[in-house]
């Protein structure tokens, strides 16, 4: 859905993106020293690619944080005229944001707040925080901090700051933005053709949470909004039960917290309200409602400002992809790219593209023609990089469908989970035990029970007493935490001979990083005799292992590092998970020894 901006719109945008390209050049003049202040800069223009409200907040935010800033250098000058003046001027402009009136508790709770920034601001932010909240890869907790990271860096900033946001903020335009415009009249539409339609919205910053909710409960009262954020696995559960509800709300509003983890599939509409700079990212809130039980046709409708530079860019992506498509004949009946090319391109694409990089530069090039070249070459080589990979998996010697089978079989994986925590309550004095195909009772030493669990996701949303089975539970996530954290010697297991033959397989979980930042992860499994020669048919068969016998021998399994550390690095490299100058980490998760290992 195209949007043109209003003329409001467009002066408060190009005042902006004034203000983020002096912050970017004076960054890249300054080198090392004010890198930080580029990463401020990162925040706020992705802040501001979500809405405009989200931006503003942001930056009124800022200025009481500069203003807090300003006073406590005056105290440091023991100029205490000035000091004074301006934590006056914080102290109102802090009433004035959280709505604070004038009575005695009102000025503690003011007073309150200051103190807390005075702690803040003296205390400063470390680079790599900044770092992480502005990355193009940052996960949930750090997306979700980059609010206030904008605000609370001010120890990095521009000369005369505050008074370019008071400036930018007089520009900013008091009418309600033309994409809320858009998506309320969106719903309007939706619901009078039927009244009971369901719709989740995607939005990446809080700020932009808080205005959409309030907004829709203002112009609908009665339908519902309910909002799903970041927080523990039994909130977002929580949520989502409520969303599924015959008389529950009707509009859902999640945050990236809402990407992974839950599904929406009785809901067919969603409306991406901002964009995220990496389109993967896209493609995965779009699999919140498009997987399987969905009944209906999904509906997905991304709001563009066309007149924006995230919008250009969008734009100029979907056209390529589109460009594609057509050349390899993968378009549906309705003009769109088949799924599976999309993200096999999109996929290519984040390893060849520096998406901070692109937006940020795409400020001193208003008409895209830089952009333009460098995303066209990079669609082209993902393109290419795709047939390549399709060629190539059309005769791999070294793949194989049985490493990949058992991710298949989400059946197996479920009793597998369910056998450790089996396993891991016995431990502790607990019974976790069945009682029907589905259901599991947590029982303490005392007898008493302490949970009721399921294997069912539509009963556990249906049923508030049941809890779902998952990696993600509080419970279970405990259990497993704790296991990853044994040593070596306790994670191994001794079993009889196979068949005469005396060695060690073991499981190694191997974390990487690529050119762009991104943390790759990959489980290797290495087989050795007692001679130390590699014996690749034990690895295939390391699932089978666990039903042999167990042998009263023990292995020590911190021996294991030196006798595996130069193979693991050898098969890495064989099959180009790292590179001769590249650095890994191999973590030994798991070993089996059969029979009497090296003697």
């Amino acid at each position: 859905m195209l949007i043109g901006v209003s003329s409001y719109e467009r002066s408060f945008y190009q005042a902006l993106n004034e203000y983020l390209a002096d912050g970017f050049a004076l960054a890249k003049q300054q080198g090392g020293k004010a890198q930080a202040l580029g990463f401020v800069m990162t925040i706020f223009q992705k802040i501001a690619a979500s809405s405009f409200a989200a931006v503003h907040r942001t930056l009124r935010r800022r200025l009481i944080a500069l203003t807090v800033q300003e006073g406590l250098m005056h105290d440091a000058n023991l100029d205490i005229e000035a000091r004074d003046e301006t934590f006056s001027e914080a102290h109102e402009q802090i009433r004035m944001e959280w709505g604070l009136g004038g009575d005695r508790m009102d000025d503690l709770e003011i007073d309150r707040i200051l103190n807390d920034l005075k702690r803040r601001l003296l205390k400063k932010m470390d680079e790599e925080q900044l770092a992480l909240a502005s990355d193009t890869f940052s996960e949930e907790l750090e997306t979700a901090a980059a609010e206030d990271a904008a605000m609370s860096a001010v120890a990095y900033a521009l000369p005369e700051e505050r008074m370019r946001i008071k400036q930018l903020l007089q520009l900013f335009p008091t009418i309600r933005e033309t994409k809320v415009e858009k998506l309320l009249g969106a719903l309007s539409v939706l619901w009078e053709q039927n009244p009971k339609e369901r719709v989740v919205i995607f939005a990446t910053y809080l700020g932009t949470v808080e205005m959409l909710g309030e907004e829709i409960e203002k112009t609908y009262p009665g339908q519902g909004v309910v909002v799903l954020k970041g927080g523990d696995h039994g909130t977002k559960l929580a949520a989502e039960k409520r969303f599924k509800q015959a008389d529950g709300p009707r509009v859902m509003i999640c945050t990236a917290a809402g990407r992974e983890g839950i599904n929406l599939q009785h809901a067919r509409v969603l409306f991406n309200f901002d964009l995220p700079w990496n389109p993967m990212d896209v493609e995965q809130r779009i699999g919140r409602i498009h997987r399987y039980g969905q009944q209906d046709t999904a509906q997905v409708y991304n709001l563009v400002l066309g007149d924006t530079i995230e919008g250009k860019i969008f734009l100029l992506l979907d056209d390529k992809l589109k460009d594609i498509a057509r050349a390899l004949g993968k378009l549906d009946d309705q003009g769109n790219v088949a799924e599976d090319l999309r993200s096999q391109i999109l996929g290519q694409l984040s390893e060849r593209v520096n998406y901070q990089q692109l937006y940020s530069q795409a400020l001193q090039d208003p008409e895209l023609k830089r952009t333009r070249l460098e995303l066209e070459a990079a669609m082209t080589n993902a393109a290419e990089a795709r047939d390549v990979v399709f060629e190539l998996f059309q005769d791999l010697d070294r793949f194989s469908l049985d490493d990949y089978a058992p991710l298949s079989h989400t059946k197996e994986g479920m009793s597998d989970l369910v056998r450790f925590i089996t396993a891991a309550c016995e431990q502790d004095g607990m019974t976790f035990q069945r009682e029907n195909e589905t259901h599991f009772a947590l029982v303490n030493s005392q007898g008493i029970q302490q949970s009721l669990f399921t294997t069912d996701r539509d009963e556990a949303n249906e049923n508030d007493a049941l809890e779902l089975i998952g990696l993600d539970h509080p419970f279970i996530e405990k259990l497993l935490s704790r296991h990853r954290e044994l040593p070596p010697d306790e994670i191994g297991l001794a079993i009889q001979s196979l068949d005469g033959e005396n060695g060690v397989l073991s499981i190694w979980l191997v974390e990487t990083h690529n050119d762009k930042g991104q943390t790759l992860h990959q489980v290797t499994k290495i087989g050795m005799d007692r001679n130390g020669k590699r014996v690749p048919a034990w690895e295939k068969q390391a699932e089978s292992f666990y039903q042999h016998p167990i042998d009263d021998s023990k292995l020590d399994g911190t021996t294991l590092f030196t006798m595996t550390e130069t193979i693991v690095e050898q098969e890495l490299k064989h099959r180009g998970i790292i590179k001769d100058d590249q650095s890994y980490s191999a973590e030994l998760i798991g070993w089996n020894q059969f029979g009497n290992g090296t003697d």
